[in-house]
């Protein structure tokens, strides 16, 4: 098993990094007339970071999780402070491996979940397994690779 997440660093809320919020939401559908204001400022870590003494940063890797919208080279915000419960995307150590899955019942025991039918679960009965947090949220860019 390979190590599916790179560890990048945790969370500074003492650095601001404003960027404009256009206070109007946009369409997704029929467009409509745009309102030419932008209403406030926004800093992401404020919005995406609830417990920033016990939130990092870690980069996918793998195409396990798909399925739940984690791509590899996507941003995972992962919060420590966070009691993981089923069905919640967890980064987890099992056996010394790092990983990125789904926690899950079968038949009453805890498993790991891909988002990815080419990747089994993983018992978690007989391993050490640490939980190192619960996904709170992914940024993945939607332009091309090699664009820049």
């Amino acid at each position: 098993m390979s190590k599916s997440c790179i560890v990048l660093g945790t969370v500074d809320s003492t650095i601001k990094n404003y960027l404009p919020l256009v206070d109007t939401p946009v369409r997704a559908g029929f467009p409509s007339p745009a309102d030419d204001y932008l209403e406030a400022k926004l800093d992401l870590t404020d919005h995406l970071v609830k417990h920033p003494s016990a939130t990092y940063y870690i980069k996918a890797q793998g195409e396990s999780m798909i399925n739940y919208g984690i791509f590899s080279g996507d941003l995972l915000v992962v919060d420590r402070s966070l009691v993981p419960q089923i069905e919640d995307i967890v980064v987890a150590a099992v056996d010394g491996e790092l990983t990125c899955k789904c926690l899950g019942l079968i038949d009453g025991q805890h498993y790991l979940l891909s988002g990815n039918e080419l990747y089994p679960p993983i018992s978690l009965a007989g391993k050490e397994v640490h939980i190192w947090g619960v996904v709170i949220h992914t940024i993945h860019s939607l332009r091309k690779r090699g664009h820049a």
